[in-house]
């Protein structure tokens, strides 16, 4: 889009023209709920964002495959790992696809080019000396691929899975990660924008600060996942493996040309993309991450997700019953980005009726209902005073609040646009009698506008609104349209 009044100028959020930002890889070994669409949508959308600024972006989503637990469903499924693998990994594509989730690429961890580099990155941490064969013995929790302490427990029990752990005792390769305390220490003291919000930095460096313990990165009797380079009766530990995802997908040269700007994460994750995998990568002699931006758990109804309640919701039902932008507006605007959220149908139908069929669809639905009883409406130069200055001002505020992950901030700013237009349009009263197109044609282009800003959160409903509304010279011819959101 452009020539019309309120374009906005070019801000940079960062300075390079490139921008990779990443979500987790999720596991296969079930389907994707509310949770993972929160973090992925929200990377779309910063991609997105990215992307109206000129930037060249990269955006990595993908599937962890190499877990155990990917092992134990597909026999569960009664079926081999690859064929279960392919059909899962089939299933978060066409989920995201649903999302509109714009990924440049999706990776699998059973892929050759993922494969490759993970034993590239263990030759060069081996050759480190931070590689080294011991024994260990401690109590593994499948559900989370990892071994836990006593005082991770409650009553004996995982709090997260609900699980007894199983003690342990086998060899393994360890890596170093107790060498590497005083130079995460110093990273995030002079990087203090790390890792976002600014309570996960500090969950971070006090953890590390109490002392780090090495840690196990192979399993001997496991038989599926990558195996070690110099000792194939050993796989390569699933969360070692998985990190390593982000340079698999750039390359090595890749990574150190640009390495990632964003990892989003869930902070149940937190330790292992803020502390051993710096720690890694410091041992590769390879350039860290800009920055994480971590996501709080949701809950529904106030009730943890859990797969033993059978209350994970699917996002794809959501999108079925009320369209992807529906989902995609509520998520964003609903929780404070790094806080932890609550996913209510009845909150949803409210802010679905309130704020997008009342709000936004009901000014939409008014502006081109007017504009369409003309056969075209000048391109005006210039908007009134009290519609550019809000567009100004506010295209200033989204940018400062997309700089600091305040989405629904962000939002709450781009929906008081759209109570400006609505007290314009009942000031002006155009749908008197009389020739009111110079009205008219102010509160299309600023629709317009709205619309264009909109587009990295509610890209469909932007889409929909530039398909009703044709700029050309010296007017401006419109149509429309189907109704952006119909009320409940």
């Amino acid at each position: 889009m452009n020539g019309w009044p309120g374009k906005p100028e070019t801000v940079k959020l960062l300075k390079s023209k490139k921008f990779y930002i990443t979500t987790p890889i999720y596991y296969v070994n079930d389907r994707p709920h509310i949770g993972h669409a929160y973090t992925t949508i929200a990377a779309d959308m910063l991609a997105r964002y990215h992307r109206l600024q000129g930037d060249e972006v990269t955006f990595l989503t993908g599937t962890d495959e190499n877990a155990q637990k990917t092992v134990d469903a597909a026999a569960k499924s009664g079926e081999n790992v690859k064929a279960y693998t392919d059909r899962l990994a089939d299933i978060w594509k066409s989920t995201w696809d649903k999302l509109d989730i714009s990924n440049t690429d999706f990776i699998r961890t059973t892929e050759e080019r993922h494969i490759r580099v993970v034993q590239e990155i263990w030759k060069r941490i081996w050759d480190n000396g931070d590689i080294y064969k011991g024994k260990y013995e401690g109590l593994y929790c499948n559900g989370h691929e990892t071994f836990m302490k006593e005082t991770d427990l409650v009553d004996g029990i995982c709090p997260d899975h609900k699980t007894k752990p199983e003690w342990i005792v086998e060899e393994n390769y360890f890596f170093n990660l107790k060498k590497y305390e005083k130079d995460l220490l110093k990273f995030y003291e002079d990087n203090p924008d790390f890792v976002t919000p600014v309570n996960r930095l500090n969950e971070v460096k006090s953890f590390v600060q109490q002392g780090l313990e090495n840690i196990s990165v192979s399993r001997e009797k496991q038989k599926w996942g990558i195996p070690v380079p110099s000792d194939p009766k050993h796989v390569i530990y699933v969360w070692f493996d998985a990190l390593i995802n982000y340079i698999s997908a750039v390359g090595i040269d890749g990574w150190i040309e640009h390495p990632a700007d964003i990892h989003t994460v869930g902070k149940d994750i937190i330790r292992f993309h803020a502390v051993i995998w710096p720690a890694m990568l410091l041992s590769a002699k390879l350039p860290l991450p800009r920055q994480i931006m971590t996501n709080g758990f949701f809950t529904i109804d106030g009730i943890k997700i859990s797969k033993s309640l059978g209350n994970a919701i699917d996002p794809v039902e959501l999108v079925d019953k009320y369209g992807v932008d529906a989902l995609r507006y509520f998520l964003l605007r609903e929780i404070p980005y790094g806080e932890d959220g609550d996913f209510s149908e009845t909150k949803f139908r409210e802010r679905y009726n309130g704020e997008l069929a009342n709000g936004l669809g009901n000014f939409a639905a008014r502006v081109l209902t007017l504009a369409c009883k003309y056969d075209n409406l000048p391109r005006l130069l210039n908007l009134p005073t009290v519609l550019s200055e809000s567009l100004a001002k506010t295209r200033q505020l989204v940018a400062r609040h997309m700089d600091r992950f305040k989405f629904h901030e962000t939002l709450e700013e781009i929906w008081e646009l759209v109570s400006i237009g609505d007290a314009y349009m009942d000031s002006q009263k155009p749908w008197e009698k009389g020739d009111h197109r110079n009205t008219v044609a102010e509160l299309t282009i600023f629709l317009l506008n709205i619309g264009e800003i909109l587009e990295p959160f509610l890209p469909s409903t932007a889409e929909e609104i530039e398909k009703c509304i044709t700029l050309t010279d010296p007017v401006i011819k419109v149509q429309k349209g189907k109704i952006l959101f119909p009320r409940l």
